[in-house]
């Protein structure tokens, strides 16, 4: 799938809401592309991806039943105001790293929220 754009691309940014289903197939076809690529969500981290940035998915789902008590308290969905995620993780593989052969810099990891050995 993406064996056609090594050698003139240096990476991948893959937008996650567009390709959900089918995360596992990007992330092994980045792999065996031997392209980095980093995702939206920390999951395809543990799949294999060499690093993610993305909204804290735990926090927003915190958030949203937060939302529903004051539905179930008899708030008006019209009343509350529009919420976007303030929470955000950088998630780094760094066995995914090594098999690309790419040095992640110390004040990187340092800063990582999560980094998968």
């Amino acid at each position: 799938m993406f064996h056609a754009l090594r050698g003139s691309v240096d990476g991948l940014v893959v937008i996650p809401r567009a390709l959900w289903t089918y995360r596992q197939r990007m992330v092994d076809a980045a792999r065996e592309a031997q392209l980095p690529a980093i995702f939206g969500y920390r999951d395809t981290v543990e799949m294999g991806a060499l690093m993610s940035y993305g909204p804290d998915l735990i926090d927003v789902f915190r958030r949203g039943a937060t939302y529903v008590d004051k539905i179930i308290k008899g708030a008006k969905p019209a009343d509350l105001p529009i919420q976007q995620p303030t929470k955000f993780e950088l998630v780094i593989n760094v066995k995914a790293a090594s098999a690309l052969n790419i040095s992640i810099p110390p004040a990187l990891l340092s800063r990582a929220d999560e980094v998968v050995e």
